[in-house]
């Protein structure tokens, strides 16, 4: 179940469970979500994937993202990663979903249909070393600076969807 995830159609009906790992080498359409958690500044909090992930082990990415596990419902995964990952517990705001297709590293293809949650919260990170390496806070401005200057740092998804997510929303501080 853990390594399962779930095929869907671009309307996101389910249409059939794979393993994980299968299902991106593949490309295969699946359900996954992403998570932005901002602090009471407005500065968004960045994870470093940690090395030893099956893609993407060492960029810096959004706050959390995974994929529901069959039969859960999208944000009660977000939450259960967001707390399995961070350490952090949330109210999370169901902000979009898009779809998207990208070849990441180790040959693999990552084909999400990916529900976009976004949270304010200034509780500290207690972050799982199995799945994060490091986190940090960063204002929008900088982050989009970075960005530009040193792409390579960061995930495919991360930089697919910055732009919109940040332009969705109001931003405290």
């Amino acid at each position: 179940m853990k390594n399962q995830v779930v095929l869907v159609n671009e309307n996101d009906d389910e249409i059939g469970l794979m393993a994980k790992l299968e299902a991106h080498q593949k490309g295969l359409l699946h359900r996954a979500f992403s998570i932005f958690l901002f602090n009471t500044k407005g500065e968004l909090l960045l994870q470093q994937r940690a090395y030893g992930k099956y893609h993407s082990e060492g960029l810096w990415s959004n706050t959390c993202c995974s994929h529901p596990f069959p039969n859960e419902a999208t944000l009660v995964g977000a939450k259960r990663r967001l707390f399995e990952e961070m350490g952090i517990h949330s109210p999370l705001h169901f902000l979009y979903s898009f779809r998207y297709e990208a070849a990441v590293d180790n040959g693999l293809i990552e084909h999400e249909l990916d529900h976009i949650f976004w949270a304010v919260s200034d509780e500290k990170p207690k972050i799982d070393p199995l799945e994060v390496l490091d986190y940090k806070y960063i204002s929008a401005q900088d982050l989009r600076e970075d960005m530009k200057n040193n792409p390579g740092r960061y995930t495919e998804w991360f930089k697919i969807c910055l732009d919109d997510v940040l332009s969705k929303i109001n931003l405290p501080g």
